[in-house]
């Protein structure tokens, strides 16, 4: 199971080793007290939480593991289903001690829910085929407590069937030039996107935008979302879309909304292509964590 291909990219001066095992991993957090997932010191960021359970489970530096996470999720933002890879120079014959291991040092709003081998060829960020976000929106007049950390609250009432309309002008291959904000860790990325599906279900007062795409400029989504709420108000036509997609002026979008807040958003899946997640041979079994079970019953039971 050897992989001798190395990471794509460089990130924050790590430098990736040539040679070792590559292991997948699928994540859920929750983001409220973190300043997104791209690695820094202070204020915490999930992958530098998720390296220092690493570094102490592994015993191996934070260089040497090389972590690439697939989305890099803002401050705020949760994920259900982020994937990242790191790098281990020795194999290991099952993952269920390393996957308790790391959920054990983690703390509670970060959970492994899979640890996979992955095959050389396989890249957490560049091999994916879609990603999936969800934001929630929960429309009533008096917030839900237990919804405050993971859905926005609007006291307008939407028009979700606008809402709709306006959100199939979204769908296709587009310029989102004028849905992106200035980012500057990812160069001058191809503002040309594929939006395979966006839809809107309604749970009762909390309404679920979905869209999948082939990729997502920096706050696309949010922005999109933005704009989708001040159409359910009723302030602007569902036809507004199309004439600031063609516009490619991020301007354009500033005269109608600004970015939905980020705890709305959640980071659900992460698609790839079935031969990218092929095991390679002599690999171990894939870890989804293992139940607890009580061998023998030591307190008594009186009926």
């Amino acid at each position: 199971m050897l992989n001798s291909v190395a990471p794509v990219e460089l990130e924050h001066g790590v430098k990736p080793i040539q040679d070792g095992y590559k292991w997948r991993l699928v994540l859920a957090y929750d983001g409220t007290q973190y300043a997104g997932w791209q690695y820094q010191q202070s204020p915490p960021t999930v992958q530098c939480t998720v390296e220092k359970a690493l570094t102490h489970a592994t015993k191996l530096q934070r260089k040497n593991l090389s972590l690439v996470g697939a989305s890099r999720t803002d401050a705020g933002v949760h994920a259900w289903g982020q994937v990242a890879q790191f790098f281990t120079p020795f194999n290991y014959d099952n993952l269920e001690e390393l996957h308790a291991a790391l959920n054990g040092l983690l703390p509670s709003d970060i959970r492994v829910r899979e640890i996979s081998p992955a095959s050389a060829e396989f890249h957490a960020r560049f091999s994916a085929k879609s990603k999936i976000y969800h934001y929630k929106i929960y429309n009533d007049t008096i917030m839900d407590p237990f919804q405050r950390h993971f859905a926005y609250h609007s006291v307008y009432k939407l028009n979700s069937a606008v809402m709709r309309e306006a959100a199939k002008h979204f769908v296709g291959k587009h310029d989102f030039s004028a849905f992106a904000n200035a980012s500057h860790s990812d160069g001058v990325p191809d503002p040309v996107k594929h939006i395979f599906r966006f839809d809107l279900k309604e749970m009762g007062a909390l309404l679920q935008l979905e869209v999948e795409g082939s990729g997502f400029l920096y706050r696309q989504v949010r922005n999109m979302v933005a704009l989708l709420l001040q159409i359910g108000r009723e302030a602007i036509p569902p036809d507004i879309v199309p004439r600031i997609l063609v516009s490619r002026d991020r301007k354009e979008l500033a005269k109608y909304s600004l970015s939905a807040p980020p705890h709305g958003l959640c980071l659900v899946s992460i698609n790839y292509d079935e031969s990218h997640l092929l095991p390679p041979p002599g690999c171990p079994a894939n870890s989804f964590g293992r139940h607890h079970t009580i061998r023998k019953c030591k307190v008594p039971f009186f009926l």
